[in-house]
């Protein structure tokens, strides 16, 4: 096992995932990731958007578990537990009553649900000879913005049509995030035209990490993923990028590089709170 990242820094993996019809082979190769994370040093690993469900609302409902008392969940408390890594869980179809929903677990090293986040925006577009998706046709959206601690870094969580509304993510800056991460699935039209742009946007604009995670791109019918895990630093550089085939980051996170960009260039100081400002209303 490699050493492990100082109290400065953290070792973070990005795994991006082939995803199938089979929920039990999905389960057991994120296992396998979990697993070669650790085997490489990482403090915590992330898992893509919907990785143990094939992406579609007719998939949703069959997919679906409890949380966190789902097969899903226990095999990821288990992993975390086993490896003694922090495991951010993708997301998985979370059915909730008689509600479904697009959800991200976070597990510590002790096996323990830290933290769930809800999709809070619905991917709902319609791009004219080239994709139509409606998330609301089956999913509900989430109410609450969610953040968990690794060695000092605060890290806010939100799900792939998430990092398109700047606000939520100057929320999170405003709240002490170090880090933002995204499981997340674009396609073959938006992934080429915003994947990279939105990312290293959102990192430039509040100056710290961004990492999203996609599944692997699969051939066939049905949704196709854009892939390209990439994590962005707080200068908006893309520090690492996967290309579309199943594989797996694994990154040093170095925390004093935020401090450096936010005294080098101090816009959150700046701001002119007098004429504007970023309110989360939600009581």
């Amino acid at each position: 096992m490699k050493k492990r990242s100082s109290s400065k820094s953290l070792r973070l993996a990005l795994a991006q995932l082939s995803v199938g019809d089979d929920k039990e082979a999905n389960i057991n190769k994120a296992i396998s990731f979990i697993t070669k994370a650790k085997e490489k040093g990482a403090d915590i690993i992330t898992l893509p958007e919907c990785f143990n469900s094939p992406y579609g609302t007719d998939h949703f409902p069959k997919y679906a578990e409890t949380i966190p008392k789902g097969e899903t969940c226990i095999a990821l408390a288990d992993a975390a537990k086993r490896n003694e890594i922090y495991v951010i869980g993708g997301t998985i179809p979370e059915k909730d009553g008689d509600k479904y929903y697009n959800t991200c677990t976070v597990w510590n090293p002790k096996g323990e649900l830290v933290a769930k986040h809800r999709k809070v925006h619905l991917f709902d577009i319609d791009i004219k000879d080239k994709i139509t998706f409606r998330e609301s046709d089956i999913l509900s959206p989430g109410e609450t913005l969610n953040t968990f601690e690794v060695k000092n870094c605060k890290i806010g969580l939100g799900i792939c049509y998430d990092i398109r509304f700047e606000e939520m993510a100057k929320l999170y800056r405003k709240q002490g995030c170090s880090m933002l991460i995204y499981p997340a699935a674009f396609n073959m039209t938006t992934g080429p035209l915003h994947w990279s742009l939105l990312q290293r946007s959102r990192a430039n604009d509040n100056q710290l990490y961004v990492a999203c995670v996609s599944p692997a791109r699969a051939g066939g019918p049905g949704y196709i993923a854009w892939g390209h895990t990439m994590l962005t630093s707080p200068w908006g550089e893309v520090l690492a990028e996967l290309d579309a085939i199943e594989d797996m980051i694994v990154k040093d996170i170095d925390l004093k590089v935020i401090d450096e960009v936010r005294s080098q260039i101090p816009i959150f100081n700046q701001r002119r709170k007098d004429l504007y400002d970023t309110l989360w209303l939600k009581s």
